[in-house]
C-alpha cells in the first residue's frame, strides 16, 4: 500500500513537472512562431530558386527537342513540295492548299520557341500548348505524306 501510494505521488509529480516545464510564455510562443515562419519562408525561397534553375535546364532540353521536331517537319514539307513540283497543275493547287497552312504553322512554332525568353509566360502552360500544337502539326504532316503517295 505504501509503495502504491508513493508510485502514484511520484507519477503525479513527474506529470505536473513536465506539464509546467512544457508551458511557454506568450513571448516565447511569439518567438517560436516567428522563427518557424522565417524557416518556412527560407524553404520557399530556396524552392523558387531551385525551380528557376531547373526551368532553365529544362528549357534548354526542351528547346533542343523542339528544334529537332521543327527541322524534321521542314524536311517533310520540303519532300511534299518536291512531290508537288512533279505532279500535274491541278494537283499542285490541291497540294498547295494543304501544304501552305502546315508550313505557316511550323514557322509559327519556331517563332514561339525563340520568343519564349522574351515573353516569360507560364512555363507549364507554354510547354503543354507547344507540345500539343507540335503533335497536331506532326500528325497533319504524316497524314499529308500518306495521302500524297
Amino acid at each position: 500500500m505504501k509503495t502504491t501510494i508513493s508510485i502514484i505521488v511520484l507519477a503525479t509529480l513527474v506529470f505536473a513537472g513536465s506539464f509546467f516545464c512544457s508551458c511557454l510564455s506568450s513571448d516565447q510562443k511569439r518567438n517560436a512562431t516567428s522563427a518557424q515562419l522565417a524557416a518556412d519562408n527560407e524553404k520557399r525561397n530556396t524552392a523558387v530558386v531551385n525551380c528557376k534553375v531547373a526551368t532553365c535546364e529544362e528549357l534548354k532540353e526542351f528547346r533542343l527537342q523542339s528544334e529537332l521536331k521543327i527541322k524534321n517537319n521542314e524536311a517533310v514539307i520540303a519532300k511534299l513540295k518536291l512531290r508537288m513540283a512533279k505532279s500535274t497543275i491541278e494537283q499542285n493547287e490541291v497540294y498547295a492548299q494543304k501544304i501552305d497552312p502546315v508550313e505557316i504553322k511550323n514557322k509559327n512554332l519556331k517563332t514561339r520557341l525563340t520568343n519564349y525568353e522574351k515573353i516569360h509566360v507560364d512555363w507549364r502552360k507554354f510547354k503543354r500548348d507547344f507540345n500539343r500544337d507540335s503533335d497536331e502539326l506532326g500528325n497533319k504532316l504524316k497524314n499529308l505524306a500518306v495521302n500524297n503517295k
